[in-house]
């Protein structure tokens, strides 16, 4: 088979990493208060037997199967059941849920691993023609159930892995453009980037196993996007394989081409075609690179201070900070500290900030990076320092930054130990108005709390501003509870409070999670009927088939029956438009349904 990396079936990452808490002593009390979870007293679940599955037989024939490995290789297609398990669900936790549970309805039939474009394109080709689905897969890092196939497809399943094409093709040095394959993840193409001493820039909390099709399908945004931008921003090229040929957009500074078809790809998860190859803009890997860390006596003060930067002359790369529940969190997950540090830590500071008439329960933590020559880094934190003095904050120095750098990517691996626990661990998050942070942030916090006491639960939500722009800031907030008796119904509860929340405070339904299956019963709310209706149109008009990745975005349709794959570049006649019809009444987001009992987690 051939040597593509992929994370472990069961959990995130990679085998034998994992969250470990012994050498963080405030982490188990701070578990206990914050969930009622005693990890002395709680066992924990062990890692689950892939012999336990009951993986759906694959429906590719074995003439398929040839039909394709004629394509790319024996070594290169495969109906193996691990395989298959694998591309199934992406890293959610409803995702993990359901695969520790044993709650697998539909898998992709075949796992596919093409080497180039031509060969995405011949199989392409050979699914239009049998009439099969194309479920594009990157990393799997997913979390919005934007890779699970449809449980009620009928037809064969094609994921189709872009795990071969991950090389850094070329960089223009003049304009700052690199050509990457889809497939590279986040290491991998930083390191080919690197050494030629450019970076992209773009860090999600996902890089370690995520690439940049992916990104590039759902809006993803990175740690540093204060800077170099989101990768809407950064993306400047595309080439995407679709039955017949490939659509090809040139790396152009600016064009006035119409309604941007790239804006069109970008968020797309796989429904118009599959991403090969995007050109991004790089930077040269700056002279200096620090991340400061700062307090602020309480989370109204430190998110004025954040607009303020935002509106000023500095350019800091990262502007984050926690609310007091996440801070707290913060502190909970350090490791022990001796000697002057432990000192410093968790006497001189906390009597400085006494002194000054905070209450250490309010604090909120904040980390901002500054790069760039020397010169420019010490100017930029010089008109920072003046922002956070002003609104009543004080620095602490460059030592949590290098923690918070070192840690920044093995969030993920918590939701795991937490589930291994019999509870819950997950985030959701949104973009607003500077004008609503503050009250959307009261909301989210509002609704999880409601929803916690109907499940009559003792539950924890926390959150952090993430990103920064000139209009508002994204928010992400983590939640997590201890398990009832019905996991999924009780996940349900609390996830579609915190997004009903964000819609009815003037927030997005996700800022750069995507929308996959998770989050599209609130589309209508977020973007309008008339702007699903048109959504819809474009899917329909670019995939009558149905056949790039169907259900995600916007709701699974009946598919059509097969057609004869067109020919290569013929531009279809135009078709007369049919009548208009008077739009639906929008909806509220569903009722979540109770989940059946084999969705419970082993302990």
């Amino acid at each position: 088979m051939t040597a593509v990396k992929h994370m472990k079936w069961w959990g995130w990452g990679n085998e034998g990493v994992g969250f470990h808490h012994e050498d963080k002593p405030g982490f188990a009390p701070f578990v206990e208060y914050a969930v009622g979870l005693d990890l002395g007293s709680a066992t924990r679940a062990g890692e689950p037997s892939f012999d336990d599955l009951n993986v759906p037989k694959s429906k590719a024939t074995a003439a398929f199967i040839s039909q394709l490995a004629g394509i790319v290789g024996d070594d290169n297609v495969t109906r193996d059941d691990m395989v298959r398990v694998i591309h199934t669900y992406g890293k959610s936790l409803r995702d993990l849920v359901r695969i520790r549970s044993n709650a697998i309805e539909r898998s992709p039939d075949v796992v596919i691993y093409p080497a180039d474009e031509a060969e995405v394109q011949a199989i392409v080709d050979a699914a239009v023609a049998a009439n099969a689905v194309i479920i594009p897969f990157g990393g799997g890092s997913n979390i919005a159930g934007s890779l699970e196939p449809m449980p009620a497809e009928k037809r064969v399943v094609i994921s189709l892995d872009l795990g071969r094409l991950r090389k850094v093709i070329s960089v223009d040095k003049a304009a700052g453009l690199a050509r990457i394959q889809a497939g590279a993840q986040g290491p991998d193409l930083e390191e080919q980037l690197n050494a030629q001493g450019w970076t992209i820039g773009h860090f999600p909390d996902s890089f370690t196993h995520s690439t940049v099709g992916g990104w590039v399908a759902t809006r993803s945004s990175g740690m540093q996007s204060d800077k170099y931008g989101d990768i809407a921003d950064i993306t400047r090229g595309l080439r995407v394989v679709r039955p017949g040929g490939v659509l090809v957009l040139r790396p152009l500074p600016s064009t006035s081409s119409g309604p941007s078809v790239r804006e069109m790809i970008l968020g797309s998860e796989g429904r118009l075609g599959v991403i090969t190859e995007v050109t991004v803009q790089v930077h040269r890997i700056p002279e200096k690179r620090d991340v400061y860390a700062y307090f602020f006596p309480n989370w109204q003060a430190g998110i004025a201070a954040m607009q303020a930067i935002a509106e000023s002359d500095a350019t800091p790369s990262i502007t984050r900070i926690s609310d007091a529940k996440e801070t707290g969190f913060s502190l909970a997950t350090s490791k022990t500290r001796t000697g002057f540090s432990k000192f410093s830590a968790e006497t001189a500071l906390p009597n400085l900030m006494k002194a000054k008439g905070w209450n250490l329960d309010d604090i909120c933590l904040s980390f901002i990076g500054f790069e760039g020559e020397t010169s420019h880094a010490k100017r930029q934190k010089s008109l920072v320092d003046k922002i956070v003095s002003k609104h009543g904050g004080m620095g602490v120095g460059k030592g949590p930054g290098i923690l918070y750098d070192q840690k920044k990517f093995d969030t993920p691996y918590l939701r795991d130990f937490l589930l291994d626990m019999g509870a819950a661990g997950d985030v959701s998050e949104t973009a607003t108005p500077w004008s609503s942070v503050v009250k959307l942030h009261a909301a989210a916090h509002k609704a999880a709390q409601d929803a916690y006491d109907s499940l009559g639960t003792k539950g924890w939500i926390m959150s952090h501003m993430s990103h920064s722009y000139h209009s508002g800031a994204c928010l992400y907030f983590t939640f997590a509870f201890t398990f009832g008796d019905d996991p999924m119904g009780e996940y349900d509860t609390v996830k579609r409070a915190i997004q009903q929340s964000f819609v009815d405070n003037d927030g997005t339904i996700s800022h750069h999670h995507g929308v996959g299956v998770e989050h599209s019963p609130w589309l209508e709310e977020d973007i309008s009927t008339e702007g699903v209706k048109v959504m819809q149109g474009l899917f329909d008009s670019a995939d009558p088939g149905h056949m790039f990745n169907p259900g995600k975005v916007t709701p699974a349709k009946k598919a059509p029956a097969a057609k004869k794959a067109p020919a290569a570049k013929k531009t279809p006649p135009a078709k007369k438009a049919p009548p208009a019809k008077k739009a639906p009444a929008a909806k509220k987001a569903p009722a979540a349904k109770k989940a059946p009992a084999k969705a419970s987690p082993k302990k």
